[in-house]
């Protein structure tokens, strides 16, 4: 203790001796904010080559990625089966017709499109720039402005013929085509609304809804969050705070969201609600019916359209119960429910849970061994009818259900031995367990 006097006194010294200029922050100037700025991604990005960015398959098995090139952004055809892939369009061509059609010169290396469409015959190509929706040829010839996509806080149905918004606590639908907006609910009311995305953290004005995939009817809910109580946030900026509010149930309390499902059929406007009780505002990956995307997790149709099925989980997720509706009179039949001490997840980042009315079959994803694997139920009984997945790894998400194979692909990690198990793998395996490849 007597040497390390001599040095502290050494060091307070030194201290004393700095002048307050020099232990003051300096001051920040335009120049400052300038070179920071240039290090920012969309800065950064241009100067990476050849990335394989955004990736979308289209119906016919092709697919189309983005890149950067060194003329500027990119979008590839690829054709898997023939093995072919080349440019989706004529990128110098559309840049100059797009210039055209918009009335504002763009550059190549500055092709303002992120993501691409193709019309039915493929000869079209469509995208968004800024609140515009473009049409351009592929040769790249011509450029029109079509008319207004869906906006942010609507979603479109599967045919892109109709959009369905909130308004007034209500849901509306708007034809595409003629821009006619019709009312679709009339009871909703402030913190009893329909479709509504603002519980918890989470808050948007899109709304939450899941399309039939013949478009002609919504699944959605009426959402009761009357006497829940409130959260606040103030931000933080140059001159008065912004204070926002919302409504937020914590821990211990008795009242919290819930959510009344229904389903809208859109010929007559036809309300039909689910004889279930109320659910809690949960699903089985998040605290949250919406999770990751825009998407309503634990609600799957029936490939014709005829009929619901949906997961219903508790507030503590110890509990999912999955649910079959007839979607015309209302009537939920329940066909089986998993039950955890701790947790229940159905997948990671993805519900791993199938829906198969065609084969009256459903494909659940467990935990039960320790391990999460897929298993097979019967639909009409509930009964389990094989475990298809099984060892010391993990599936992480089931990606496709090839139904008339009977074959299923999916993500899994940890099966490879003295590999990383957070390395993640693809494998396809048969209904029946068989083939695991």
């Amino acid at each position: 203790m007597m040497r390390t006097r001599p040095i502290a006194t050494v060091l307070l010294a030194v201290l004393w001796a700095i002048p307050a200029s020099a232990q003051a922050p300096r001051a920040l100037t335009a120049d400052d904010y300038r070179r920071a700025e240039a290090w920012l991604g969309y800065n950064t990005a241009p100067l990476v080559l050849n990335s394989v960015g955004r990736l979308t398959w289209l119906p016919d098995g092709r697919f189309w990625y983005r890149t950067m090139r060194a003329a500027g952004p990119e979008f590839v055809l690829v054709d898997p089966e023939r093995r072919t892939k080349a440019p989706a369009f004529d990128h110098e061509r559309l840049t100059a017709a797009l210039s055209a059609a918009a009335g504002q010169t763009y550059e190549r290396a500055r092709l303002p499109v992120q993501a691409i469409e193709f019309s039915p015959d493929g000869a079209q190509v469509l995208f968004d720039v800024g609140q515009r929706r473009f049409s351009c040829d592929v040769a790249g010839k011509s450029c029109a402005v079509q008319e207004r996509p869906a906006a942010r806080d609507e979603v479109l149905s599967p045919d892109r013929t109709r959009a369905v918004f909130i308004r007034d606590w209500n849901l509306w639908v708007r034809d595409v085509a003629t821009g006619q907006e019709t009312q679709l609910t009339t009871d909703g009311v402030e913190n009893y609304g329909y479709a509504t995305d603002n519980a918890g953290w989470r808050s948007s004005d899109r709304p939450v809804v899941a399309w039939s995939p013949d478009s002609k009817r919504i699944a959605t809910f009426q959402q009761d969050q009357r006497g829940v109580g409130e959260m606040y946030l103030v931000d933080t900026r140059v001159g008065h705070p912004r204070l926002q509010a919302w409504k937020y149930p914590l821990p211990g309390d008795k009242v919290i969201t819930m959510i009344e499902r229904v389903v809208i059929h859109l010929e007559g406007r036809r309300v039909v609600r689910l004889e279930v009780p109320p659910d809690q505002h949960r699903s089985t990956l998040c605290d949250d019916v919406v999770c990751g995307g825009n998407e309503w997790v634990d609600v799957q149709w029936a490939p014709d359209s005829t009929s619901l099925a949906f997961v219903s989980t508790s507030r503590d997720h110890k509990l999912a119960e999955l649910k079959v509706a007839d979607i015309s009179t209302g009537a939920v039949r329940d066909v089986m429910h998993e039950l955890v001490g701790s947790f229940y997840e159905s997948g990671n980042g993805r519900v791993n849970w199938r829906y198969l009315p065609k084969s009256n079959e459903v494909i659940w994803f467990s935990q039960r061994s320790d391990w999460g694997h897929l298993y097979l139920y019967d639909l009409a009984t509930g009964e389990q009818k094989r475990q298809i997945t099984s060892g010391s790894w993990n599936v992480t998400q089931l990606l496709r259900v090839d139904e008339a194979a009977r074959v299923l692909y999916f993500a899994a990690v940890g099966r490879e031995s003295g590999r990383d198990p957070y390395f993640r793998h693809f494998y396809r395996v048969g209904m029946d367990g068989e083939g695991l490849t």
